[in-house]
């Protein structure tokens, strides 16, 4: 028993050691995959929800998403594992949007009733694939890891002490502290940061900046009396997320670049 608890803990040891990274902002992340393994995933999650998910047969809006995705990604670095970026319009009321390691993104036809501009809609699909360069997912995949080993490690314990009994329930509530106190907190870290890389982002390819503003107030309409506590949330509150994205673009450089006018 206790070789498997020396085991457990010099396996953290070592991910804490050897997996130490930075995100673009300068922010310390604990990645834990490699850029193939990550893509490797989102290629087939994108996959798989092609095949589950109706895509959107309105060719004028398909090219209009595509054009503000293509906009962006003229000022994004090439990534490891991605040869070509491919954008899907998926035919769902869903307001939202995501992007994926592997180069791949996704567009719900909901967002475009919120996001009702080419300018709103960079933002969203700007700070989706801010996400990716940041490496958002393979950093909440390897906290989840490491978050169950350790969980592992008290289980161990746990079931050798004379509190045996009370094992499931301990673990219960370690499960709720891990997930309330360790993952949400690093999920609204990781969004305010790929809102302002997805701010610079937009800026670069000539998107108004400010658009990002009104959208995130057009988000607080629609989801009027939906959107959980700040402190149980992924996701920074309405009024938070405009305040930070304010400061932000207080001190973006000053550009003339326009972006092409892609409709819809």
């Amino acid at each position: 028993m206790r070789l498997r608890i020396k085991i457990l803990s010099l396996m953290i040891t070592l991910m804490g050691l050897t997996a130490c990274s930075a995100s673009p902002t300068g922010r310390n992340q604990l990645l834990l995959f490699s850029n193939t393994q990550m893509s490797t995933l989102g290629v087939q999650s994108f996959s798989q929800m092609k095949s589950e998910l109706p895509i959107s047969q309105d060719a004028a809006l398909t090219r209009y998403v595509q054009c503000v995705t293509d906009a962006l990604l003229q000022y994004v670095p090439a990534q490891p594992s991605v040869e070509q970026w491919e954008v899907v319009l998926f035919d769902s009321p869903q307001v939202n949007a995501f992007a994926l390691p592997g180069g791949k993104i996704g567009v719900y036809t909901g967002l475009l009733s919120v996001a009702v501009n080419q300018d709103q809609l960079a933002t969203v699909i700007g700070h989706e694939i801010a996400h990716v360069l940041a490496n958002h997912s393979n950093e909440r995949l390897s906290q989840a890891q490491l978050a169950n080993v350790g969980l592992q490690v008290t289980d161990v314990a746990l079931g050798a002490s004379e509190y045996a009994q009370y094992r499931d329930l301990t673990m219960a509530a370690l499960g709720v502290g891990v997930q309330y106190g360790v993952i949400m907190p690093y999920g609204r870290r990781q969004e305010s940061e790929a809102d302002r890389l997805g701010l610079t982002l937009m800026a670069q390819a000539g998107f108004d900046p400010t658009q990002s503003i009104e959208l995130w107030r057009n988000m607080a309409r629609a989801s009027m009396g939906q959107q959980p506590p700040e402190l149980l949330s992924t996701h920074p509150s309405h009024s938070t997320r405009i305040n930070d994205l304010a400061a932000k673009i207080s001190t973006l450089p000053d550009t003339t670049r326009q972006a092409p006018n892609c409709g819809p």
